[in-house]
C-alpha cells in the first residue's frame, strides 16, 4: 500500500490505518457503469477499494456523455466495461478492476454476486433491481442502492442489520412489493434526467460503501434518503419490514422466481437494428410507425414514417391496414417494444412485427440519411 496516496483520508480522525486496510480487502461490484456506476466507481477507485468489480454489457453512446464522465467521445460503440477499467486502472494502478461484460441474469447472478462482500446497484430498470434484491438476500450481500430520475434522487442500504437499534435488515421489497406494470413508472430514458443528478448519487453511494467498508459513520441502514436537486432538500424516511411478497430461500426457489427479461424480445417480434429497418423500407408491404408523442425530435419524414403516438395507440389497434410489415420506433426502443407486443396480441402470426433496438438516439446517423 502507498500510504503517500491515501494520506488525506488516513490522517482523518476516526479513520486512520486499519480503515484503509479495510479498503484495500473489500471487494466490491458495481452493477452499471453508467451515470450511477461512473462517479461511484471513480471515487471507490480512488479511495482504495483494492478489488471492483464491474458488470455492464452495454457500449457506449453518444447520450451517455452528459452524464457519465468516465467516458469520451473517441469511445463511442465501445464496451463500457473495458473503457471503464482501463480509466480505473490507470488512476489507481494498485488495485485490482475486474471486467463482466454481461448482463446479470437468473442463471449466472448467483455465481457473479458470490465473488464479492458488497454490491452496488446502480442498474434503472425495476426488472434488474428486483433480481439483483433477492440475489442479495439470499447471499446475505449488503446491498448498496441508488436511483435517479428527473430532479431527484434515492439512497439506501438493504440487506444490512442496524446494530445500533439491533433491527434486521430490510430490502428493497420492503419498499416496493411488487414490480410496477410495464409503463406505469417512467425511466429516465424516456422522463429525462439532468446530468449532475447521477453524479451526486453515484458519489453518495460510493460514500455510503466506504462507510460500510470502513466501518464508520452511520451508514443509511434501514433508510431511505431522498434528495431534491432543484432545492438541494433532502430528507431520510425509516424503512420497516413489510409484507405482501416472497423471498426466494433456496437458490431454485430463486430460479423459480418470475424476472422479467428485457434483454431479449418475446416471441412473436423481432428487434432490429438501423440496417435491417433499411432493408425492410425498400418493401411496399411494410409500414414504419413512430410511435413518440407530436411535440419529440427529430421530426421524421411524414412521407416515411406514419406517426402514431403512444396515447393514441389504443385507437389505432381497432383500425385495420394492409403492410405485412410492421416495423415500431421511438426515441430508445422502449415504447416500440410495448407497441410490438400490442399488435402481436391483436395479428399474431398474421404479420411480422419488428422492434427498432435503441431507438433513433442510437441509430440517429440512419434516420437524417433517410
Amino acid at each position: 500500500m502507498s500510504a503517500e496516496r491515501y494520506n488525506r483520508q488516513i490522517i482523518l480522525k476516526g479513520f486512520g490505518e486499519e480503515a484503509q486496510q479495510k479498503l484495500l480487502r473489500a471487494k466490491v461490484l458495481v452493477i452499471g457503469a453508467g451515470g450511477l456506476g461512473c462517479p461511484a466507481l471513480q471515487y471507490l477507485a480512488a479511495a482504495g477499494i483494492g478489488h471492483i468489480g464491474i458488470v455492464d454489457d452495454d457500449t457506449i453512446s453518444l447520450s451517455n456523455l452528459h452524464r457519465q464522465i468516465l467516458f469520451t467521445t473517441a469511445d463511442i460503440g465501445k464496451l463500457k466495461v473495458e473503457v471503464a477499467g482501463k480509466r480505473l486502472q490507470e488512476m489507481n494502478p494498485q488495485i485490482g478492476i475486474i471486467r463482466h461484460p454481461i448482463r446479470l441474469q437468473k442463471n449466472n447472478i448467483l455465481d457473479i454476486l458470490s465473488r464479492y462482500d458488497y454490491i452496488l446497484d446502480g442498474t434503472d430498470n425495476f426488472e434488474s433491481r428486483y433480481l439483483i434484491n433477492d440475489a442479495c438476500a439470499l447471499l446475505n450481500k449488503p446491498l448498496i442502492f441508488a436511483a435517479v430520475s428527473g430532479f431527484e434522487g434515492q439512497l439506501a442500504i438493504f440487506n444490512t442489520p442496524d446494530h445500533s437499534t439491533l433491527t434486521p435488515g430490510t430490502n428493497y421489497r420492503d419498499l416496493f412489493p411488487l414490480p410496477p406494470g410495464k409503463g406505469e413508472i417512467p425511466n429516465c430514458i424516456e422522463n429525462g434526467i439532468i446530468g449532475v443528478l447521477p453524479g451526486i448519487l453515484g458519489t453518495m453511494a460510493a460514500a455510503e460503501t466506504i462507510k460500510l467498508v470502513a466501518k464508520i459513520g452511520q451508514p443509511l441502514t434501514n433508510k431511505i434518503l431522498n434528495y431534491n436537486l432543484l432545492t438541494q432538500e433532502q430528507y431520510t424516511i425509516n424503512i420497516s419490514h413489510g409484507d405482501g411478497y416472497t423471498l426466494p430461500e433456496t437458490v431454485d426457489e430463486f430460479l423459480n422466481m418470475d424476472y422479467q427479461d428485457t434483454s431479449e424480445a418475446p416471441q412473436g417480434y423481432i428487434e432490429i437494428d438501423a440496417s435491417e429497418l433499411v432493408k425492410l423500407q425498400q418493401l411496399e408491404s411494410t409500414i414504419l410507425i413512430d410511435v413518440r408523442e407530436r411535440h419529440e425530435v427529430p421530426v421524421l419524414d411524414k412521407q416515411v414514417y406514419t406517426q402514431v403516438p403512444m396515447s393514441e395507440f389504443a385507437t389505432f389497434l381497432n383500425k385495420e391496414f394492409y403492410q405485412k410489415q410492421v416495423v415500431l420506433i421511438c426515441q430508445h426502443g422502449i415504447r416500440s417494444v410495448a407497441a410490438a407486443e400490442a399488435l402481436q396480441e391483436k395479428y399474431g402470426d398474421a404479420k411480422k412485427i419488428y422492434s427498432l433496438k435503441g431507438g433513433i438516439v442510437k441509430w440517429r446517423d440512419y434516420f437524417l440519411k433517410s
